[in-house]
């Protein structure tokens, strides 16, 4: 079973940073980083977005996290980023980075099982 695995979570006071990774495994898929999404969850609320690439392949962000995260990858490593910066209180979630791989001209959607960010204040 293909899924991609996300890293780099953890406990940060407010203010500070953590860098996630999200990593699509070696397939049969292909797979670009400019289609990986990170989304968040946090108890009680839904999962939203939180940064992705537009179809132009422009950085989007939520409001709410604009100024201070910065969605990127590395093609040649299979990986996705979100570095997060000036961290608050209200970050805190279980982030999800999900993409596309392709596969004879289909794109196939894949999910990440999260990863745990908690900023204290």
């Amino acid at each position: 079973q293909v899924e991609v695995v996300e890293s780099g979570g953890g406990l940060v006071q407010a203010g500070g940073s953590l860098r996630l990774s999200c990593l699509a495994p070696k397939s049969i898929f292909t797979f670009d980083t400019k289609s990986m999404a990170w989304y968040r969850q946090s108890p009680g609320n839904e999962r939203e977005l939180v940064a992705a690439f537009t179809s132009d392949g422009t950085p989007d962000y939520a409001d709410s996290v604009k100024g201070r995260f910065t969605i990127s990858g590395d093609n040649a490593e299979n990986t996705g980023y979100l570095q997060m910066n000036s961290l608050k209180p209200e970050d805190t979630a279980v982030y999800y980075c999900s993409a596309e791989g392709r596969l004879h001209g289909r794109g196939y959607q894949f999910w990440g099982r999260g990863t745990q960010v908690t900023v204290s204040s």
